[in-house]
């Protein structure tokens, strides 16, 4: 079985349902293609289940900016974000285009031929399908959808209840009545929390070091009163653009002022949990933005510690034992059930083998040209979102500059776009996902592209200075080397 395209994406998550809307749009001459591995669209929001499942940025700047979010709830709920991928996919002619249950495993460039080659494998049956495609576009995210990351811990096959990890959600998990015990601390964490709170017994958040915790509205009260004089368009247009200043400015004030942010961000907590309560459990060791600050709606997590229905422990875990955890400082937390919500392993291109006539190309070897394309890899884009950010904002601008890429080339009879560097530009010490220094970061930061010393090869988590680079500035760049069809 042998199909080619003008353009494949790999994955139907987010980005890849974005990317190709965008393309269906801005090149409608284009044939066009995804490869999923999954059964459904929606990538991360299909694979995730747990309890609780939300975005952890609000909803009017995470969704398209070609098909705004139309809801007032500030953080929605995991089945709504998949319903809103589906949706887009289904008004655009997307869900016709996607090709399920294919693992990507080779993608090969031959010059001569100026194609890709893409080999895939049914998930069910093991057998080879293989594509090919004139420009390749990755949009598989950073993580590994296999599994999760799990430590090891002393005595865990001493623990007698049960222990799940939120990437492998057990369907019909019954947790009513048990005593839970979450370990971990970020955004995973403090949904699960006050979520299973509410029919646990009792849910004990056990973090070995604490996260900056934020509370936002729930409910976009302003665009519900907006909503009843003005259109509804024109609504969800204010409600994004202020969304996207805000958050802005709370990142550029974070890291130009961190003491006073860190100030600001404490004082939210205390309000919450008043004077009395021991802030260190919410006090990190490092300033706002050096991990993401996690964002919970109207102080659900606050709420569930205030009515006594859930804790928090800081503390490092001894051992497991038969009916729970015994901590280093001799405390022994009983479960009927454990969450390891001990975070992701990294993975770039869903983990498939790129190779460039018959070279492999190692993708921590290469940086990014605007962190849109590979260096030394022709035909291809890489679509990466914001680590400070709505990820979608840089995803959409990723996909309209590769629109105006392709179309430029089309214009021009031209067959052939690879980025090259001069000599030096490499900075080895430093990754595409910045400065955050995030325990998954650190983990998989060997797996992933390289940084340059200077523009268009550094990944500037900018929205507005990529504003200017991706939509702004012309394509043509000497850093471009094109050939003819």
């Amino acid at each position: 079985m042998h199909q080619h395209f003008d353009v494949l994406i790999i994955g139907a998550g987010l980005s890849g349902i974005g990317t190709a809307c965008r393309m269906a749009k801005e090149m409608p001459h284009a044939r066009i293609a995804i490869i999923e591995r999954r059964k459904a669209i929606g990538g991360t929001w299909d694979l995730f289940r747990y309890p609780g499942i939300r975005s952890d940025s609000d909803m009017f700047s995470f969704g398209y900016a070609f098909r705004p979010w139309n809801e007032l709830k500030v953080l929605a709920d995991g089945p709504s974000i998949r319903r809103y991928i589906t949706d887009t996919a289904r008004e655009h002619g997307i869900d016709q285009k996607v090709r399920f249950g294919l693992k990507t495993t080779r993608a090969s460039w031959s010059s001569e031929r100026q194609r890709w080659s893409v080999e895939c494998r049914e998930e069910e049956s093991g057998a080879l399908v293989e594509f090919s495609c004139n420009y390749l576009v990755s949009c598989t995210g950073y993580y590994d959808y296999d599994q999760g990351f799990l430590p090891s811990f002393p005595g865990e096959e001493r623990f007698q209840g049960q222990r799940v990890h939120p990437q492998h959600w057990p369907e019909g998990l019954d947790y009513s009545g048990k005593r839970v015990v979450v370990i971990g601390s970020g955004a995973t964490a403090v949904t699960l929390v006050p979520a299973m709170a509410n029919s646990a017994a009792h849910v004990t958040m056990l973090q070995r070091s604490p996260s900056y915790i934020f509370s936002v509205p729930g409910y976009d009260k302003l665009s519900a009163v907006l909503r009843r004089f003005l259109p509804n368009a024109l609504v969800y247009g204010l409600a994004r653009k202020r969304n996207i200043v805000l958050q802005r400015f709370i990142y550029k004030a974070s890291k130009r002022w961190p003491d006073l942010a860190r100030s600001w961000l404490l004082s939210g907590v205390r309000k919450q949990l008043g004077k009395d309560f021991d802030l260190r459990h919410f006090t990190p060791k490092y300033q706002p933005w050096d991990e993401r600050i996690c964002a919970v709606p109207d102080a659900d997590l606050f709420k569930a510690l205030r009515e006594g229905k859930a804790s928090v422990v800081t503390d490092t875990i001894e051992s497991f034992t038969e009916s729970g955890i015994k901590l280093r400082s001799g405390q022994e937390l009983k479960a009927d059930i454990i969450v390891t919500a001990t975070g992701l392993n990294l993975k770039t291109c869903g983990g498939m083998d790129l190779l460039v006539d018959g070279e492999p190309r190692a993708l921590n070897k290469l940086m990014t040209y605007k962190g849109s394309l590979l260096q030394d890899v022709p035909n291809m884009g890489f679509v990466f979102g914001y680590t400070n950010a709505p990820w979608t904002l840089k995803a959409d601008m990723t996909a309209s500059y590769l629109c105006r890429l392709l179309n430029y080339m089309r214009a021009r009879n031209l067959g052939v776009v690879t980025p090259r560097a001069p000599a030096g530009e490499m900075q080895e010490q430093e990754t595409v996902l910045g400065s955050l220094q995030s325990g998954y970061i650190r983990r998989g930061e060997s797996t992933l592209p390289r940084q340059g010393r200077s523009s268009p090869w550094r990944v500037l988590h900018d929205f507005e200075r990529d504003q200017r680079l991706l939509l702004g500035e012309p394509v043509e760049d000497a850093a471009l080397e094109f050939k003819s069809a």
